[in-house]
């Protein structure tokens, strides 16, 4: 499982570290790609292979389908760690992600998402008073967190 918030730099080459913690559950080899909230998602292998099984399981005559599977797979790339533990994102991607120097890299569960530290203050100051509410909606009474 991934959790935590690590803050890192990308470099004009656009590589990115990849926090120390997380690097033994990626794998060598994992998949990067387009994120929702203008971040990245960041997949092991095997969960990624889980998540292409659901998409392909989408019926592509459904409008919705086909457009959400072209912009998330569109931007899927293999990426490799190297010896210093960073990866190198692609130009569409940092683009996307409005990733320039200042970044965050957070864990959510099954993935990494890598956000723009701008964006990521942005997200967390609009969202942070709104978690009550938030939690209200989506647990019912038998779920304690």
């Amino acid at each position: 499982m991934f959790i935590g918030e690590y803050h890192h730099t990308i470099d004009e080459k656009g590589r990115i570290i990849i926090p120390a913690k997380f690097r033994e559950s990626l794998g060598k080899y994992f998949i990067i790609t387009r994120g929702i909230e203008n971040c990245l998602f960041v997949y092991p292998i095997d969960s990624w292979n889980k998540i292409c099984d659901k998409l392909n399981s989408l019926p592509f005559t459904k409008k919705d389908a086909r457009q959400f599977v072209r912009f998330f797979m569109s931007g899927a790339t293999e990426v490799e760690l190297d010896k210093q533990g960073r990866v190198n994102v692609t130009q569409p991607l940092i683009g996307y992600a409005n990733l320039q120097k200042d970044c965050v890299v957070i864990g959510t569960g099954e993935r990494l998402e890598i956000w723009s530290q701008e964006d990521w203050d942005s997200f967390f100051d609009s969202t942070k008073d709104n978690m009550s509410d938030i939690a209200e909606n989506l647990f019912n009474e038998s779920v304690n967190l």
